[in-house]
């Protein structure tokens, strides 16, 4: 599982014109799922993400978590993480979990999160999405279950 985490001020996300999802600080996830991950990935990443120490302290030092400043979280399904673009000019998709697989642990990495008391909100897997976002700082990490 690979998760692009962005810290953000606000976001949202649109599908068909509508707006489907969107918050105020806290974090940002673009969430891709290859063909070996598992829910222990998830579990992996829900707890990496609840926890990251990136927002910042009274002395600007980066030293709270998003559960920490009760921030809240937008999540978004992205495929094209696993995109291979090493050969050609298209990229390879080959990677990416197939629908049926990658949609259920899109579903409990999210679980996993409201668990922790977290607020998610979502776009919606497999659909053409508008992602609107001011990352603050800017401030992006990748979270890799697999590294």
């Amino acid at each position: 599982m690979k998760i692009v985490v962005q810290r953000s001020k606000e976001a949202s996300v649109t599908v068909d014109g509508e707006i489907v999802g969107s918050i105020g600080r806290g974090l940002v996830l673009l969430v891709g799922i290859t063909h070996d991950d598992t829910e222990e990935d998830a579990r992996y990443a829900a707890d990496k993400i609840a926890g990251l120490r990136i927002f910042e302290d009274e002395e600007g030092r980066m030293n709270h978590s998003v559960t920490d400043t009760g921030g809240q979280i937008l999540s978004i399904s992205q495929f094209t993480l696993y995109g291979d673009c090493r050969k050609g000019r298209r990229p390879n998709f080959m990677a990416a979990a197939r629908p049926e697989q990658a949609e259920p642990l899109y579903n409990k990495l999210n679980e996993l999160l409201r668990d922790k008391g977290l607020t998610v909100e979502t776009g919606r897997f497999g659909e053409m999405m508008d992602v609107q976002l001011v990352n603050w700082g800017p401030v992006t990490f990748i979270v890799d279950s697999k590294l």
